[in-house]
């Protein structure tokens, strides 16, 4: 198991484990966690790529797809040359769309549960409840 100690003070710890779940994924699914906590603001400034894979000790383009997955779904804004950050909002999408990433999001939360060998329909309540407490905080 890798660690990433802390690069920025709004940069969540990142670790990767043993677990056949592929790397990027990990990376990935860990930033989304961090902005959906709000321990990652919109408009913060993520850490570089580079940072990110030399910390980890996996390879750049592993950090890459990771980062483009993030892009593509609107949490992250990749600008060159200037830096990453976390989307100030979600870009407005069409009901097809949606659709599409709320399919994709369940299959992978199915797959995730199954590998670590949890029901996915616990991972489903808790999803629930955990959606529930953060309306109710806001």
């Amino acid at each position: 198991m890798h660690t990433i100690i802390q690069t920025t003070d709004m940069v969540p710890t990142l670790h990767l484990q043993d677990n056949g779940v592929p790397v990027y994924v990990q990376i990935r699914d860990q930033m989304l966690q961090a902005i959906g906590t709000g321990a990652l603001r919109p408009g913060e400034q993520m850490p570089t790529m580079r940072q990110v894979a030399v910390t980890l000790k996996v390879d750049l383009n592993t950090v890459r797809h990771a980062y483009t997955d993030l892009e593509q779904t609107g949490a992250i804004v990749i600008l060159r040359a200037r830096g990453t950050y976390v989307a100030e909002r979600p870009p407005p999408i069409d009901v097809t769309r949606q659709a599409k990433r709320v399919e994709s999001l369940a299959q992978q939360a199915i797959a995730l549960s199954n590998a670590a060998g949890v029901d996915p329909i616990d991972v489903a309540q808790r999803i629930v409840h955990i959606s529930n407490r953060q309306r109710s905080s806001k």
